[in-house]
C-alpha cells in the first residue's frame, strides 16, 4: 500500500475532520465512506483527518474504529495524506490505535490531552512524551480546550517540539492570541505545523502564518475551503473576502439550526445526507433533527448551495 512518510514536506492545506458515515445501528456505513471519500479528494483536500471531533470518536466503539482507518487508508489509496486521531483516556488504547493506525497505512496520528483525570502541564508534557516514544508515526497534538477542560500551553508545545515524533498542532481553541503566540514561538521553525480548527478563523490563520485549517464544512463543499486556502496563501484579498463571506453564512445558517450544543455536528451531518454522502445517523449520546428542524435545515442548505455553485463554477 502507497502511504506518505514523515520525511515528506510539512503538511499544508485544507485537512477535513471528516464525517464517520453510520448506519442505524451505529455500524460504520461503508458505501457512504467511499462516496464521501471520493467527494473530498475530488475537491482538491490536501489531506483526511479521521476519528476527530467531527468524527464522533468519542462514540465510536474500537471494533468501528479500526474499520473505518482499514476501509479509510484503503479507500484513499496513499491519494493524499491520512491522519488518525487517537485521543483517549487511556495511553495504552492510544498506543494500540496508533500502531493499527500506522499497519493500515497512515501518514500521522493526532491526540487531544486525556479528557478526565485533572493534570497540569508537567503531567500533560509527561503523557505526550510517553505516546511519542512508543508509537512509530508523526504525531500533531490536538488543542481543544472546551472538551478535554486543558490548554496545551504554548511553553509546554515548544517543550514537547523537542520530539522527533511530534510535528504540529491543530489548535481549536478559537483563541486568535494563542494561535499567534503558537506562530510567533514557532516563527523559525516551518517544519512544526501549525492548523487551526475553527473554519470560520482559517483565512486568517494563514495570513498569521499557520499552515492550513481543519474545516468541518470542507466535508460538504471541499473546493470552497481549497479556494479560500489558496487565496489567503496568494494574499489576493479580493478573492478571501469573498470566499469568506461563504464560509461565514455556511457557519451561520447550517450549524445554528435549534438549541442543541451539538447543532454544529447535526447541521453538517445532516446537509450531508442532503447530498447523499452520508446518512443522518449520529453516534449516542447525539440524535437527529426532528422533522421540522430537518426542513429548516434543507431551506437554508439549498440556498446556500445554490449560491456556492453560482460563485465556485
Amino acid at each position: 500500500m502507497i502511504s506518505f512518510s514523515s520525511d515528506t514536506s510539512p503538511l499544508r492545506g485544507i485537512i477535513p475532520p471528516m464525517v464517520t458515515p453510520l448506519n442505524s445501528d451505529s455500524s460504520l456505513d461503508a458505501t457512504s465512506l467511499k462516496k464521501l471519500i471520493e467527494h473530498l479528494i475530488e475537491g482538491g483536500v490536501h489531506g483526511v483527518f479521521i476519528l476527530g471531533t467531527t468524527g464522533e470518536f468519542s462514540g465510536l466503539s474500537y471494533q468501528t474504529k479500526k474499520e473505518l482507518i482499514s476501509k479509510t487508508c484503503q479507500q484513499i489509496r496513499g491519494r493524499v495524506p491520512v491522519l488518525v486521531g487517537v485521543t483517549d483516556v487511556s495511553l495504552e488504547e492510544s498506543i494500540m490505535l496508533a500502531d493499527f493506525a500506522k499497519a493500515a497505512g497512515a501518514y500521522a496520528v493526532v491526540a487531544a490531552p486525556p479528557f478526565y483525570n485533572n493534570i497540569d502541564q508537567e503531567e500533560l508534557t509527561r503523557y505526550y512524551m510517553q505516546l511519542a516514544d512508543r508509537i512509530r508515526l508523526p504525531l500533531f497534538l490536538y488543542n481543544m480546550p472546551s472538551h478535554t477542560k486543558l490548554t496545551i500551553d504554548v511553553d509546554t508545545v515548544i517543550t514537547l517540539s523537542t520530539h522527533d515524533r511530534i510535528v504540529g498542532l491543530k489548535d481549536s481553541s478559537a483563541n486568535a492570541v494563542y494561535f499567534q503566540s503558537l506562530c510567533h514561538a514557532f516563527r523559525d521553525r516551518p517544519d512544526f505545523v501549525l492548523m487551526v480548527g475553527p473554519e470560520e478563523m482559517m483565512a486568517g490563520a494563514v495570513l498569521m502564518g499557520g499552515a492550513g485549517g481543519v474545516c468541518g464544512g470542507a466535508n460538504l463543499f471541499p473546493k470552497l475551503y481549497v479556494e479560500l486556502y489558496e487565496a489567503a496563501m496568494a494574499r489576493d484579498f479580493e478573492k478571501v473576502k469573498i470566499y469568506q463571506h461563504m464560509v461565514m453564512e455556511i457557519s451561520r445558517n447550517i450549524y445554528q439550526i435549534g438549541q442543541y450544543k451539538s447543532s454544529y455536528m447535526k447541521g453538517l451531518k445532516t446537509s450531508l445526507a442532503f447530498l447523499g454522502l452520508c446518512q443522518p445517523q449520529f453516534a449516542a449520546p447525539l440524535c437527529p433533527f426532528s422533522v421540522e428542524e430537518e426542513m429548516q435545515l434543507r431551506s437554508r442548505f439549498e440556498i446556500i448551495s445554490a449560491s456556492l455553485h453560482a460563485q465556485l463554477n
